[in-house]
């Protein structure tokens, strides 16, 4: 029978068309972490070093006010949600600029939208007006909402604002969601993109499968699963569609992993890209990534220190001055320090610290 190859997405009509191109040809995708100090207050100064290392690392773009940014941003005591919008898109503006001697496409700006209909419209309001292309919808504030609702918040969104369906996994806050949501949500004109998080083979498979059927060529699928993420590059997904195969493919990543040793990352990320690019090394060096991110993510400990993870491996670097989170209870888990200590000794070449030590003077200028 007849066969067909999607295998990249086709440009969405709500982006503009540097941004779709891009978002459709897959990039490496970092989501911000939030700079503090002591006082668990906003450090400016590295919060802006953090977005100029992700835009010189060779992100393609940055995802602000997400789970590894910290949902607490948004509380009204903190009041940082605003101002970390903005400071990225201000840094962003800069790179944007200085790329364009290089024909660099524009960094694909994604924010986060948390909470219920109210509140995801009127963040998706402050992110459009900021000049976001997109906002990752966490539907964590609906555990037990039934699909209709779900489909109904995210259609009131997407009026306001493109979306990049979110996938995330229970263990941190997610649901499960069946195939026939992702099915449904596809039909939204205003998806853009999705993040596949869950963390399960079987899941991940039902949005792929969703988005073939639905023959939405313009929904971009990016991995959220930091445990399987060059696996997820590399394969190849076939999905059988009215007698024909639609194969559809992870075009890059959303990941809070990414935002350390980012540099090393879009190297790994353009080896995966690269022609004939599956091979025994390559994933092996998947399983040395998952391995870091056990680590990094506190696996150990039901990923309880899966924020500060990613700080101590910045503050290794000197990005960062602690691990400190919002939530003073939130810290490394037990052994986790020792953890990263043991897969920096293992695996040196997937960091980046000396990318970082050459240039880190100059991104911690005001």
């Amino acid at each position: 029978m007849a066969s067909s190859n999607h295998s990249q997405t086709s440009l969405h009509p709500f982006l503009p068309e540097p941004v779709a191109r891009s978002l459709a040809g897959g990039c490496v995708i970092p989501a911000h972490p939030l700079a503090l100090t002591a006082e668990r207050r906003l450090d400016e100064r590295r919060q802006r070093a953090l977005t100029r290392y992700y835009a010189a690392a060779g992100a393609g773009g940055m995802a602000v006010g997400v789970h590894t940014t910290q949902f607490a941003i948004r509380d009204p005591e903190v009041g940082l949600f605003e101002p970390v919008l903005s400071l990225a898109a201000e840094e962003m503006d800069w790179a944007d600029e200085r790329a364009k001697a290089s024909d660099r496409a524009p960094l694909i700006r994604i924010g986060g939208i948390c909470g219920e209909t109210a509140q995801a419209v009127q963040e998706a309001a402050l992110l459009r007006d900021l000049g976001y292309h997109a906002g990752l919808v966490s539907l964590a504030a609906f555990k037990e909402a039934s699909e209709e609702v779900l489909l109904a918040h995210c259609e009131e969104v997407s009026d306001v604002l493109p979306i990049m369906g979110f996938y995330l996994q229970p263990a941190v806050g997610g649901r499960y969601l069946p195939y026939r949501f992702w099915r449904r949500l596809a039909e939204l004109p205003g998806v853009v993109a999705i993040k596949v998080a869950p963390f399960n083979r079987y899941y991940t498979l039902d949005v792929i499968r969703a988005i073939a059927e639905a023959e939405r060529n313009d929904i971009a699928l990016y991995t959220g699963n930091d445990d399987s993420i060059i696996t997820d590059l590399l394969t190849p997904w076939p999905i059988r569609v009215n007698g024909r195969t639609i194969t559809r493919r992870m075009v890059g990543g959303l990941l809070g992993h990414w935002a350390a040793w980012t540099r090393g990352a879009v190297e790994l990320f353009e080896a995966c890209k690269a022609e004939g690019a599956v091979s025994a090394e390559l994933l092996g060096r998947g399983v040395e990534v998952t391995d870091a991110n056990a680590a990094f993510f506190d696996a150990a400990n039901g990923f309880g220190g899966c924020i500060a993870g990613i700080h101590e491996v910045l503050r290794r670097q000197g990005l960062l001055e602690g691990v400190w989170c919002l939530d003073p209870n939130e810290d490394l888990g037990p052994g986790q320090a020792e953890e990263i200590s043991r897969v920096y000794r293992a695996y040196p070449h997937l960091h980046d610290d000396a990318f970082v030590a050459e240039h880190l003077d100059a991104w911690l200028k005001p």
